[in-house]
């Protein structure tokens, strides 16, 4: 490694107040634009006029957050360089009528969310996160960030068998969260959340509602190596691409193309939401950037066509407990920099050109990285990066950190690797 990508773990410090800041997707993209306003970008409403300026801009969407930086002297062909993430992870989400409860407990109905690791969820102290919708139609975020409920497990006394054939939940009997005693009351829950977000209840209309796990992020070893935390999957990328693109902003003239970050939600379950990465929203802002710049449809084929982006999503580290179900001479480390992930069935879109890409933004930055493939033998996970390329005719190069846990309520990746992302992002976005 050479010096310019020297551990800092300043960093990864940042990344774990990050990560701790943002229970919910929402929160997530308010951080990210609290820097990005830091950094000098402003927010453009999409209902609004966009104007042709150069500088930083960025839309949000609910969980969705797309900004990007034109720099002085691009015309309107100039194409993009895209990182791309989601700010969603695996949880559970308060269903519609969520006050429930049984033999005296009163609980919170919730469903399942994505593709999460149920058993993570058991006996950990759970706060509340999200937002409310107002009558009219605004927003507010909430963040009960305190032990209010819990999902008890089953003691050992009263399941025998749990040790010798493993824990069997049912998704809709065994995951209600408890959260005091009583008898239930109907709109129980929306009273709370209003008075502890400080509107009146009768406004509050509609809810996007998850529970998080209060402990914070942590380092972990005994030269504290690891870091373990909450959300890694996917905010590690949406915290290091933030990162990234203020970083290539403030390079300014230097840049040749326009740096874009596009952080999306609803990735775990399949993307196919306005906000989500199999939506218009990428490509609506980007063409909407073209065309304030004075471009037209040629221009946007040809911005399009020089365009790659770099889809950021976490992938596995070996894990030394179940190395067989991992590829025999594939074997990713915490601490040895990004991986570029590769399928050929396109569940990850990376093809021998997109590896000459990121192996030469890595080589800039001076970053180490590793390959990743799946065990033959086992299904490939998938990610925003193929949706993107098909979507939207863009080369795209899926890449990520590795790490252990994923899809857990608490994930571990190594301390360094949060860095190395940056640095790579950061290259790759200036290239």
């Amino acid at each position: 490694m050479t010096n310019s990508a020297r551990f800092d773990r300043g960093h990864t410090d940042d990344l774990m107040s990050f990560l701790a800041a943002s229970p919910s997707p929402y929160h997530a993209v308010a951080n990210a634009a609290e820097r990005l306003e830091k950094a000098g970008f402003r927010q453009v409403a999409e209902v609004d006029a966009w104007d042709g300026e150069s500088g930083g801009k960025y839309v949000l969407r609910g969980g969705a957050i797309i900004a990007w930086y034109v720099p002085e002297g691009v015309n309107a062909a100039t194409p993009y360089r895209i990182v791309g993430a989601h700010t969603d992870s695996p949880n559970l989400r308060v269903k519609p009528i969520p006050d429930t409860g049984a033999r005296g407990w009163r609980q919170i109905a919730v469903e399942i969310y994505g593709g999460t690791l149920l058993n993570t969820w058991l006996d950990r102290d759970l706060g509340l996160s999200g937002r409310v919708t107002l009558a009219d139609g605004s927003h507010r975020l909430v963040n009960v960030d305190r032990a209010l409920m819990r999902v008890p497990q089953l003691a050992v006394h009263l399941d025998r068998s749990v040790n010798s054939e493993g824990l069997k939940l049912d998704k809709q009997r065994h995951m209600t969260p408890i959260w005091g005693l009583g008898e239930v009351a109907e709109g129980d829950l929306i009273s709370f959340v209003a008075d502890e977000t400080g509107v009146p209840a009768e406004d509050v209309k509609g809810w996007d509602l998850m529970v998080h796990s209060i402990e914070p992020p942590a380092y972990l070893g005994r030269d504290r190596e690891l870091v373990a935390g909450p959300r890694m999957d996917n905010l590690l990328s949406v915290h290091a691409g933030t990162a990234a693109l203020t970083a290539a902003a403030a390079a300014g003239g230097r840049l040749t193309t326009i740096p874009v970050l596009a952080a999306f939600d609803h990735e775990e379950n399949g993307s196919q939401s306005d906000t989500g990465a199999d939506g218009p929203l990428l490509g609506t802002v980007l063409e909407r950037s073209v065309f304030a710049r004075g471009g037209s449809f040629e221009d946007r084929a040809r911005a399009f066509a020089g365009t790659v982006c770099l889809s950021s999503d976490t992938g596995h580290a070996v894990h030394p407990n179940y190395s067989e179900r991992h590829d025999p001479s594939h074997h990713p480390m915490p601490n040895g920099g990004p991986i570029l992930k590769v399928n050929v069935n396109q569940r990850y879109a990376t093809d021998g050109s997109g590896r000459a890409v990121f192996a030469a933004a890595c080589e800039r930055a001076g970053v180490p990285w590793q390959s990743f493939v799946s065990n033959n033998a086992m299904p490939c996970g998938t990610t925003i990066g193929p949706i993107t390329a098909a979507r939207h005719g863009i080369a795209t190069v899926d890449i990520g950190v590795a790490i252990l846990s994923m899809h857990s309520a608490r994930e571990l990746c190594g301390a360094e690797d949060p860095y190395l992302l940056a640095n790579a992002l950061t290259a790759f976005l200036e290239g």
